[in-house]
């Protein structure tokens, strides 16, 4: 018998007529003579709800508080999901993570899956149920609550299938698939029928906000296909598999923006060996992740190194960084925060030269200044002004010829 996993998002089970909604999908499914694991997130805005209620509470809360709270918005909706289905004439049954024994290491609010124990879903599969699993959570190892972080239930999703040896895991969302670019941003975006693990991530990695990238590491360590779709409408999806997969098609496959970015100027740093190396070894002690980096060399044996940090490590970590910047002999920190990172990703870029140059005069003929750039096989990333990112967007987009009918995805969206 077929094994299917769904991942519903929280938009999908805002309310009860959305939980009915999913409801018949699944049972939809199940009617084909499928077995089916069902992975759910909160309802809505619920998991904000619950962390504006902590910082009404405490300025400075117990990680692993938060997570036994944050856990509650997904039993609510696993069990008002099973019991959805249960009325309509169908076995269902709802698991948390402990449960089903998700078991991650001890970190709160950023946890990782270890192992899934899936002796309980493969007995309650076995029985003729729809198994429900409420994602983002899981237990430590002391059977403490732990939470996944933000997009975790897409993590959930993908591990419960690549236990259960499934060979495709379906994520529904508010979202009909992935684009070429984020097509609120540009009517004329187009939705992809495939694209490949690597772009993906990458994609997930540069401020696409459709897949967690680490539910895209684990699909593709699995070869997992993900197929990404609405659940308010059947219409064609995207699927995510390897690239020998997949048709040759154009060499710039999308373009992200991220304008989650702050550029960090630790200005005239010694210029020793190892100086780098301890810059960037501190930052990382206080869990700030560098994206960009460059180096210059400045007179009387002195540099200036810039790199790049999200707006939330900047928060969390912005006393950290003027306190190793001082250490280090540097004479001051500039903080920019009116930066925007847009990126062109692209699997044909590997053996197609001339990709970064012709990005480059695009963007040099509409005026836009390149403050920083990073590569890699199959993506091109710069910095700029912040202000004119989705004027580089519209400019990228036309300039690799990615659109497609004007208005085609909010058509799709009815």
């Amino acid at each position: 018998m077929a094994l299917i996993v769904q991942k519903y998002g929280g938009t999908s089970v805002a309310n009860v007529e959305k939980i009915k909604n999913v409801a018949d999908r699944v049972i939809k499914e199940y009617k084909k003579g499928r077995q089916i694991v069902v992975v759910v997130s909160a309802m809505g805005d619920a998991t904000d709800q619950l962390v504006e209620l902590v910082g009404k509470v405490a300025s400075n809360p117990d990680p692993r508080e938060v997570d036994m709270l944050l856990t509650t918005g997904e039993q609510v909706s696993i069990a008002l999901l099973s019991m959805a289905i249960q009325a309509k004439g169908y076995q269902a049954i709802s698991l948390t993570g402990s449960q089903v024994k998700i078991t991650t290491d001890n970190r709160h609010n950023r946890a990782e899956i270890m192992k899934i124990d899936n002796a309980r879903i493969l007995t309650e599969l076995k029985a003729g149920k729809i198994v429900v699993v409420a994602g983002f959570q899981g237990i430590n190892t002391l059977d403490d609550f732990t939470t996944l972080g933000r997009g975790g239930s897409d993590t959930t999703a993908v591990a419960i299938a690549a236990s259960l040896g499934a060979k495709r895991c379906e994520l529904y969302s508010d979202v009909d698939g992935i684009y070429t670019t984020d097509p609120r941003m540009i009517a004329k975006a187009r939705k992809l029928t495939s694209i490949s693990y690597q772009e993906m991530l990458e994609m997930a990695n540069l401020g696409a906000k459709v897949l967690h990238p680490r539910s895209v590491e684990l699909a593709k360590h699995y070869q997992i296909k993900l197929y990404i779709a609405s659940s308010f409408n059947y219409h064609p999806g995207t699927t995510v598999e390897g690239m020998d997969e997949m048709e040759k098609r154009k060499n710039v496959t999308g373009v992200t923006c991220d304008k989650n970015e702050v550029k960090i100027t630790v200005q005239e740093v010694p210029d020793h060996p190892g100086i780098a190396g301890q810059l960037f070894n501190n930052l990382a002690k206080y869990g700030i992740n560098v994206d960009m980096i460059i180096q210059n060399l400045q007179r009387n044996n002195k540099n200036d190194i810039t790199f790049t940090i999200s707006k939330e490590d900047l928060l969390k970590g912005k006393k950290y960084i003027t306190e190793i910047a001082q250490g280090l002999g540097s004479s001051r920190v500039e903080i920019d925060p009116t930066v925007a990172k847009v990126s062109i990703i692209g699997a044909g870029m590997i053996t197609t030269p001339g990709i970064a140059a012709k990005m480059f005069t695009a963007l040099g003929q509409a005026q836009i200044n390149i403050q920083m750039i990073t590569t890699s096989d199959i993506k091109v990333s710069v910095l700029i002004n912040e202000e004119l990112a989705e004027q580089a967007v519209h400019v990228l987009h036309d300039c690799f010829e990615l659109a497609g009918e004007t208005g085609d995805w909010q058509e799709q969206a009815k």
